[in-house]
């Protein structure tokens, strides 16, 4: 009879917990990059695979997801992430993820950073996909700092992917809870590239690697195109489109750390 009571309530938390279980996807909402001091402009945006695979794998960790961007708009996609060099053997996830931008409701109408705010302690973790157009919105947004000092202070898990990681720098030295981190992001070597050979041109925002650097954070990166990721703590850290494998397999044991302190 004990032994049936205590299941009982075993099975109970258990489901209690998986019903509240969400992440918080903090996304950018800025369409257009300005390069060479205003001389160009270019279409930008989340890279695409490296929003849409992370949401695939905690999904299917079994969390749920809240989308949040500046003012509540629609995350804008960058084109240049629709290429199919960003896809390699993941053709039909890719037919997947566009369809998903074109017709998810919860995608299609955030809530606003505001909201994700006031409702922050409802998250086990958040994640930040990469592309440019954070360089441009979310980077100047009050929100930002907030929140990842949030969900430090929480030991929530915290993924930025690529260019996500200059986030760190928008809280103050003197109060950020990442120095001394190790932390990865878009190494020096693909911004040079990116720059010159994709964009064509360079933004007011970027040298991420020698930012954080300076900041006081333990930089590391691997080779251009690498499956680089990094997990110090509850922070996870990536390098480019092609390191989603890395970084979901961090970012799920960060996850599973999280819940077995919550449970204690």
């Amino acid at each position: 009879m004990k032994y049936s009571v205590l299941l009982s309530m075993t099975l109970f938390t258990s489901f209690i917990f998986s019903q509240n279980k969400t992440i918080l996807f903090v996304m950018s909402a800025e369409d257009t990059l300005t390069l060479n001091n205003g001389a160009k402009q270019r279409q930008t945006g989340v890279f695409l695979n490296e929003f849409y695979l992370a949401y695939q794998s905690v999904i299917e960790a079994g969390y749920k997801v809240k989308f949040a961007t500046p003012s509540g708009i629609k995350a804008t996609i960058d084109n240049e992430s629709e290429n199919d060099k960003y896809w390699k053997n993941k053709f039909d996830t890719k037919k997947e993820a566009l369809r998903f931008v074109k017709e998810n409701a919860a995608f299609r109408a955030p809530m606003t950073l505001e909201e994700a705010i006031a409702t922050k302690e409802q998250y086990d973790g958040l994640i930040i996909p990469g592309g440019q157009g954070l360089m441009i919105d979310l980077i100047h947004d009050k929100n930002i700092p907030e929140l990842l000092k949030h969900f430090a202070s929480n030991q929530k898990p915290t993924g930025l992917i690529c260019h996500a990681p200059i986030l760190i720098s928008t809280i103050p030295k003197t109060e950020n809870p990442y120095i001394g981190f190790k932390v990865n992001c878009v190494s020096p070597l693909e911004e040079f590239v990116i720059e010159n050979f994709i964009m064509k041109g360079k933004p007011e925002n970027r040298k991420i690697a020698k930012k954080l650097k300076k900041l006081g954070l333990k930089y590391r990166s691997g080779l251009p195109k690498a499956n680089f990721s990094i997990k110090d703590r509850n922070l996870v850290t990536s390098q480019n489109p092609y390191s989603s494998d890395a970084f979901n397999e961090l970012f799920r044991k960060a996850l599973i750390e999280y819940s077995q302190m919550k449970t204690h």
